[in-house]
């Protein structure tokens, strides 16, 4: 177990070597970058693997994200069908929704340690697989009763969507490069909800709403099919701790317990390995394809059953004892009830008149938020790992969580401006293609709060992610119920367009709280520390 270290604030490490004093593995190609965590000797480390293994790897966890995805949010674009056929309301269609996200959050609970005790890929497959099952149930719903029933269920079963990727990318990633992942991850979340109304919308036309969700079982069947074949464990448990062991400052000599290689050709590319003294002596086996196949594996080190039980009320206590973390979730959450507040509207305001969308059409409205997300990801990934790294060298190599948040103001601002665009245009009755640009705006903004907070989540407190990332799902999942609850009777009380404009400016003033952030979100974290370290030694997730 890990040793508490009190003086070492969580969530700063060194990660741009500027004096080249720093006796660590470095980046290949770019010999600043210091790798964090520091990876081990270990072939068999995820943080070693060659480019194509992380690569299928992390692929395999994109196309669970996809297919949950998708067999979770094929509804949206037919709600005002299904309505008509079963005499189920829109209203009580949409608080199904919020139930399913509920539950989304809350299910973590369950999940999230036994993936972090026994692996994941059995958590991500039998979860794939159960989710089918409540998607088939739904083609065949005749009652607000029945709606409600298999939206909870799926929503247990399929939450592990929301929290696990979140630990399987800093399984595979360095620091340096996180947020890219997490970007694609957040993409690829909130991209699959947007592309399942457009394929539904046109099923829907030709076959009707049960085909909708028939097609929904479909993709989530062959998703399963496929991790079952191609996803590996990367579950490894490891003797470093980040922001700990990242790297000594020398003098010019090396460090004694650890012996550099500058061989340019061993680079994170082809996952040499690095020699070092008393880190993983033990190295893992090489496994044979059909031992892979194994659902869950047991390693040296696996925390006790107390520690797995621990874990599932111990994200509760989190949300109290680490500030920094319930502020991301409540970002996090106000971000999901604006993707919420789209999802719920969108149907019934383009086939309403002035609009009078078909189905087909609505869902090729959903195309536009597909854009947004897209061009989300790559702001709140790719161009906020890029700005982390370019402030962290302008702060003598060291990088702050904080540093990736400034990326929150261009976002905070487009969302406020398409939650107006998309509100009052629709009450205005503007030309639909306003409606449209509203709906790209709103995605990109969703997309990037939830990419920039989950990865500020992992920088501050990467030993304990896997349980804080519950705490932060846990609160966006609250809000979205909440919003999805009340978002008609809003609607209905105060008119579309003064709803909108409300919404807006809570959204402004809920996003734009990262400019305190960002001020005393350190300070935030040296309150946290000696609770963090306490739980790092208690802690289910593998010491990186």
């Amino acid at each position: 177990m890990a040793t508490p270290h009190n003086d070492v604030v969580p969530g700063t490490v060194h990660l741009v070597d500027v004096g080249g004093d720093i006796h660590s593995r470095h980046l290949e190609g770019n010999r600043e970058i210091v790798l964090v965590p520091k990876p081990s000797s270990d072939p068999e480390d995820p943080l070693n693997w060659s480019r194509k293994r992380k690569m299928l790897s992390i692929g395999m966890c994109y196309t669970y994200t996809i297919g949950v995805g998708i067999s979770t949010a094929v509804q949206y674009s037919v709600l005002t069908d299904i309505a008509k056929d079963t005499g189920i309301t829109v209203a009580q269609l949409n608080l199904g929704t919020g139930l399913m996200f509920l539950f989304l959050g809350w299910a973590c609970l369950l999940w999230q340690p036994l993936a972090l005790v026994y692996g994941r890929r059995g958590v991500y497959i039998w979860s794939s697989f159960l989710c089918i099952w409540p998607v088939l149930w739904s083609a065949y719903s005749t009652s607000k009763g029945e709606w409600y029933a298999h939206r909870i269920i799926l929503g247990i079963f399929a939450s592990p969507i929301e929290s696990l990727p979140e630990v399987t990318v800093p399984d595979l990633f360095f620091a340096h490069d996180r947020g890219t992942y997490m970007g694609i991850y957040a993409f690829l979340l909130f991209g699959s909800n947007f592309l399942a109304p457009f394929f539904a919308g046109w099923i829907d036309v030709a076959g009707g709403w049960r085909w909708v969700m028939w097609f929904g079982a479909i993709i989530q069947a062959v998703a399963t099919v496929i991790i079952y074949f191609f996803m590996e464990e990367t579950m490894y448990f490891r003797n470093t701790l980040e922001g700990v062991d990242e790297g000594d400052v020398s003098n010019g000599t090396s460090t004694p317990n650890e012996t550099i290689t500058q061989d340019p050709d061993k680079s994170e590319k082809t996952a040499a390995p690095v020699a070092v003294e008393g880190d993983n002596l033990s190295l893992t086996p090489k496994r044979s394809y059909l031992s892979k196949l194994q659902l869950f594996v047991k390693m040296d080190g696996r925390p006790s059953l107390k520690q797995l039980f621990t874990m599932m009320y111990r994200p509760l206590l989190i949300m109290y004892h680490f500030p920094c973390v319930s502020w991301a979730g409540f970002v996090y959450g106000t971000c999901l009830s604006w993707y919420n507040v789209l999802n719920a509207t969108a149907s019934s305001v383009l086939s309403a008149p002035p609009y009078n969308f078909s189905a087909g059409l609505v869902g090729t409205a959903y195309l536009s938020p597909v854009i947004g997300a897209a061009l989300g990801a790559l702001w709140s990934g790719w161009s906020a790992d890029k700005l982390a790294i370019r402030l962290a060298r302008r702060n003598s190599g060291v990088r702050e969580p904080e540093q990736r948040l400034w990326m929150l103001g261009f976002s905070g601002l487009l969302c406020a401006a398409g939650l107006i665009l998309w509100g009052v245009g629709a009450a205005r009755g503007v030309h639909w293609f306003g409606l449209i640009v509203g709906l790209g705006m709103l995605a990109f903004s969703v997309i990037c709060g939830g990419s920039i907070t989950l990865s500020y989540d992992v920088d501050c407190f990467k030993e304990i992610s896997g349980e804080s990332m519950i705490s932060v799902i846990i609160i966006r999942n609250t809000f979205g119920f909440a919003v999805s609850y009340g978002i008609n009777p809003w609607i209905n009380g105060m008119g579309l367009q003064n709803c909108f404009i409300t919404v807006a400016m809570v959204s402004l003033a809920c996003t734009f709280t990262f400019l305190p952030m960002i001020f005393i979100g350190k300070r935030l974290r040296k309150f946290s520390t000696k609770k963090y370290w306490e739980y790092v030694s208690t802690s289910a997730a593998p010491h990186s």
